[in-house]
């Protein structure tokens, strides 16, 4: 029995060994860092910014590589069904980690299987109006309440952030919309500027430019507070509290993942998440840096999963 003993504690000390040197040698080869979306978006932008700081840490080849189709599914279906050994990641807003479960019934990935390895980034939501409506916030709540769908929200895809925003402050504030939807945000924001719809949920990113050269009318944030570089425009929040809309972007890996791999490559991301350099370009990429411990972007992932799975299933949004 003694020998049986000691050659338990030789395999695990093989094993353990094993999977230090593979620590240690990674990246052994290029690392994929994929984004489910078309080049020039906010994600590729981030990716960009993420992948070109890891490659210098690393001395490695590190790569944006972009899948884009069905919301973000298929480019999560490919990291999903990749080798668990950390060198494909990926990067994406909140639909192929915590929404698209609730909203499409044949996905082929399991969103519930995800090694979360960052929470890296936030931008709050803004509701913006055309023009010429020229109420506040509460006016246009009023005016939406007493003419029930008869107000217009632009739908830049449906059951992406932008819908499911709408749909959370119909909820809330006991009004009735009027949804139409758009292939993709600027045809709806061109709308918005032409003044042919009412209202649309969009990024403070994209949105702040427009409304400062007066181009739509941002009539409130759906961030928790207000935000310091338009402090007048009030919080929806202020008026329903409890409600917050955020869209923020994070770093998955394929299940199986070792966890101490995952552990180093979440600290080498907090690391460079820290550099003045990476925390001013996000500055002036309009979003607010995270670069979170896996415990918190896991406690992060759930809460916000839950959030809109009752919104969605309160809606009765469905994609497919």
């Amino acid at each position: 029995m003694h020998w049986i003993k000691l050659s338990i504690v030789a395999v695990t000390l093989a094993l353990a060994s094993t999977h230090t040197q593979a620590q240690d040698n990674y990246p052994s080869r290029t690392v994929r860092m994929v984004v489910p979306f078309p080049p020039g978006s906010g994600t590729d932008l981030l990716s960009r910014l993420v992948t070109d700081q890891l490659a210098r840490k690393w001395n490695a080849s590190v790569i944006t590589e972009n899948v884009p189709g069905a919301s973000g599914n298929l480019g999560a279906a490919d990291v999903f069904r990749s080798s668990p050994d950390g060198h494909t990641l990926l990067l994406c807003p909140p639909g192929p980690i915590a929404t698209n479960k609730f909203l499409f019934k044949d996905l082929s990935y399991d969103s519930t299987r995800w090694v979360p390895i960052s929470w890296l980034t936030t931008v709050p939501y803004v509701l913006i109006a055309r023009t010429s409506f020229t109420g506040d916030f509460k006016a246009l709540m009023a005016h939406a309440k007493a003419n029930p769908s008869k107000v217009t929200a632009a739908m830049p895809g449906p059951g992406g952030t932008a819908h499911l925003s709408a749909a959370y402050l119909e909820s809330m504030a006991g009004i009735k919309l009027v949804h139409v939807p758009y292939r993709g945000l600027g045809p709806a924001i061109n709308d918005i500027i032409a003044g042919h719809v009412d209202m649309m949920f969009d990024t403070f990113t994209t949105s702040l430019p427009q409304h400062q050269a007066g181009k739509v009318k941002m009539v409130a944030v759906a961030s928790p507070q207000r935000q310091p570089a338009v402090p007048d425009v009030p919080a929806i929040a202020e008026l329903y509290p409890g409600y917050r809309s955020i869209t923020w972007f994070g770093i998955v890996a394929p299940p199986g993942t070792p966890a101490a791999l995952a552990d180093r490559i979440n600290r080498d991301i907090a690391e460079i998440f820290r550099r003045p350099e990476v925390r001013n370009r996000l500055d002036d990429m309009k979003m607010e840096a995270v670069g979170s411990t896996r415990p918190e972007a896991a406690r992060f992932f759930a809460e916000e999963a839950a959030l809109w799975g009752k919104v969605i299933e309160d809606a009765k949004i469905a994609v497919q």
